[in-house]
């Protein structure tokens, strides 16, 4: 959602203020964005569940051109100490965890800042890597990487852990050519 916002992927009448993670988010009231975000995320949650996602990828690209402009990646480690039901052997305080994320959400927004500007209409895709013997949807699809073709600059974001995932972010975009 925030993503989606700040890059201005969806007009921003279509958001309204919730508080999340300790901070003022902007949410979709998009119903077709909302449905299909609450579908990939359980898919996700139940990926992660049974230890099969290893990174979730957000790739901005330009409507008419097709090229992509962003890739913001986040790669999903397992930690050690976790018990075969998926919950951890070390309990990490839920207060603890939501300071991480916030401090994330905030990096994002601050780094929309240096990022160029989106000069024309773009669209996203979220990219989902799993272990190979996940059960895929047979409504998904498979796709390419979808990196940059040229010219790509890297920002590595802050990481944050919850008991059981460790998630590093980073962000890559098109450069411009100035």
């Amino acid at each position: 959602n925030s993503l989606l916002y700040q890059r201005g992927i969806y007009p921003p009448e279509t958001f309204e203020r919730k508080q999340k993670y300790g901070l003022g988010m902007l949410v979709t009231t998009d119903e077709s964005l909302k449905a299909y975000l609450v579908n990939v995320l359980q898919q996700i949650n139940d990926w992660m569940m049974q230890k099969m996602l290893q990174k979730l990828v957000l790739v901005i690209t330009a409507v008419g051109s097709k090229e992509v402009l962003e890739r913001w990646v986040f790669d999903i480690e397992q930690e050690k100490d976790v018990n075969e039901d998926g919950t951890a052997t070390v309990e990490k305080p839920a207060k603890e965890i939501t300071a991480e994320i916030s401090a994330i959400i905030r990096q994002i927004t601050a780094s929309v800042t240096f990022l160029p500007l989106l000069e024309e209409a773009c669209t996203f895709d979220l990219l989902v890597y799993t272990n190979t013997e996940s059960a895929v949807p047979k409504e998904w699809e498979e796709s390419d990487a979808r990196y940059i073709a040229s010219n790509a600059e890297q920002v590595k974001l802050r990481s944050f852990s919850t008991s059981v995932h460790k998630v590093e972010g980073m962000v890559s975009y098109k450069a411009s050519e100035d």
